[in-house]
């Protein structure tokens, strides 16, 4: 049995826009449905040098740590630009309000 080869694909065959051309298997700016409106996702490498805090879980995110920016997509831009976990936007539509209750508060 011969060794395998690997060879570069043509410039053509870059262009025809077959799937796993992309980065990570997809594109990096998608839209997904939240909370009834349309919103533009995406995925950033987190190497600004800035932190953010998450809307999800009210945590930092450290700068350096890939994470997920959402808007809305007919927002007013750049001010309407939220810093999430992505596990806290895969979950968003699961988690519950932040509800801050007294020391003897049921959790119910």
């Amino acid at each position: 049995m011969s060794p395998r080869r690997n060879r570069i694909k043509s410039a053509a065959t870059r262009e025809s826009g077959e799937p796993g051309d992309a980065p990570l298997g997809g594109s990096l700016r998608r839209t997904e449905n939240y909370q009834g409106d349309d919103w533009v996702v995406q995925t950033v490498a987190g190497t600004s040098g800035r932190s953010y805090r998450c809307p999800g879980c009210d945590q930092e995110i450290p700068s350096g740590m890939g994470h997920v920016v959402a808007w809305p997509m007919h927002g007013a831009g750049v001010d309407d630009r939220r810093h999430w976990h992505r596990a806290c936007w895969g979950a968003r539509e699961r988690r519950a309000s932040n509800v801050l209750r007294g020391r003897g508060a049921p959790r119910y």
